[in-house]
């Protein structure tokens, strides 16, 4: 006989994932646009990815961890610098900041 305590597991799972999903999608027809609970939501998930951002320079773990703190400091600074001078490009600024790790952790 077939154990199915990990397919319950997975359906549970699913069921409430897509139960949060079905509800953003009805409740996003009745949300403005350029209201204070849109603006309010924008702001908390630019505080999440700013502490989390904080934590992986301050606080590494993982491979990150074996890399010295001026070197995760440098490539945030140029990879922010590359970022404001190229009219906020994502994806520059995310590629010089990879790329300055990469180069630094190689060389110390």
């Amino acid at each position: 006989m077939v154990d199915a305590t990990p397919w319950l597991m997975l359906l549970g799972a699913a069921l409430a994932t897509y139960l949060w999903r079905g509800l953003g999608v009805y409740l996003a027809g009745r949300v403005g646009e350029g209201g204070a609970l849109l603006d309010w939501v924008g702001c908390v998930a630019y505080a999440i990815l700013a502490g989390l951002i904080a934590r992986m320079i301050l606080l590494p773990a993982g491979p990150l961890a074996a890399t010295s703190m001026l070197d995760r400091a440098g490539a945030t600074a140029l990879g922010l610098a590359v970022f404001l001078l190229f009219r906020r490009n994502v994806l520059l600024g995310v590629s010089a900041g990879a790329g300055a790790l990469m180069l630094m952790a190689a060389g110390g």
